[in-house]
């Protein structure tokens, strides 16, 4: 089991009027930044593909986290026919105020889920997918079977791989381990999110320990499988804490990371204390490429599952 020492990780559970008004202060406290113009997305001239994609997801009842999370590279994945399967419905147990996926009580499993993913990754002809979901504490397993079924079910298309990106299991992280020990995917990707101090603010109900342990238990079952890790920046975060992060991924084993830019999903979210420039993040990618990572993702758009055939090849 990792253990790092000396390391200052106050993780303490809290109410939602709390953590509301912990948002509200510091959005009271602080000016609206100002998107800076390496920011700027522009939408494609030719939409058809996205809404091809976006009618397919529709008409199969099937989520994205492209959709769900307000991602802001929707329009150029789906233009280019590719899409992030978010699995176990749309509704989070978690409340993390810098996610926009809705939370409350989640609805029943669709248990036709696997075999309709299998049939949009043949009508799409992908080679490479991407499997999220959100956390589904209320479930045994924390959602990790749902997650082998559909592993077991898009193995029948030979050619393609499979990355999943999977929340921390908080509690069942050995049942889901066992499980994906017998179902493992072609990548293993849980993010860390952000540095330990800000943890209470930014993943209330996680813990930067535990999220390390996964991470480098599944390596120990699967040693074969990469594992893969994200960070998001700007929410007050120190460079000396993102380095520290980076050397803690890479002693449990992770061998591909990503860097990108936390953006604000609405203004009930946790506001951007700072924006990372493109110079900043490539200093974060000699870092990272330094400490020993075999793939390193850097830029401000950069999220877990953008390109992430790419960063798998």
């Amino acid at each position: 089991m990792f253990q790092k020492k000396k390391i200052n990780v106050r993780i303490k559970k809290e109410k939602d009027t709390h953590i509301i008004s912990n948002i509200l202060s510091n959005k009271s406290q602080s000016l609206t930044l100002k998107k800076p113009k390496w920011l700027k997305i522009r939408l494609p001239s030719n939409l058809k593909k996205i809404n091809k994609i976006k009618n397919i997801l529709k008409n199969y009842k099937l989520h994205s986290v492209c959709e769900e999370a307000n991602c802001p590279n929707l329009s150029e994945c789906f233009n280019q026919g590719t899409a992030t399967f978010m699995i176990l419905g749309s509704i989070c147990t978690r409340k993390c105020p810098f996610c926009a996926v809705k939370k409350g009580r989640p609805l029943a499993i669709d248990l036709n889920e696997p075999k309709k993913i299998f049939q949009v990754t043949n009508k799409l002809n992908l080679k490479y997918v991407v499997l999220t979901a959100v956390s589904r504490d209320d479930l045994k397993d924390g959602g990790a079977n749902h997650f082998a079924k559909c592993i077991s079910e898009l193995r029948k298309k030979k050619d393609t791989k499979i990355e999943i990106l999977v929340p921390d299991f908080r509690g069942k992280e050995k049942i889901a381990l066992n499980i994906f020990n017998r179902y493992p995917p072609d990548v293993f990707n849980h993010n860390i999110e952000n540095v330990p101090r800000l943890y209470t603010e930014v993943r209330p109900g996680a813990n930067y320990i535990n999220s390390l342990n996964l991470l480098h238990q599944f390596k120990e079952i699967c040693p074969s499988v990469p594992t893969k890790s994200g960070i998001m920046l700007g929410l007050g975060e120190e460079k000396k804490e993102i380095i520290s992060v980076l050397e803690d991924l890479k002693s449990v084993g992770v061998s591909i990371v990503t860097i990108g830019q936390y953006m604000q999903p609405s203004k009930y979210h946790l506001s951007v204390k700072k924006y990372i420039t493109p110079h900043e993040f490539k200093e974060f990618e000699k870092i990272s490429l330094s400490l020993g990572f075999l793939k390193v993702f850097c830029g401000p758009l950069v999220r877990s599952s953008y390109h992430a055939e790419k960063q798998y090849i």
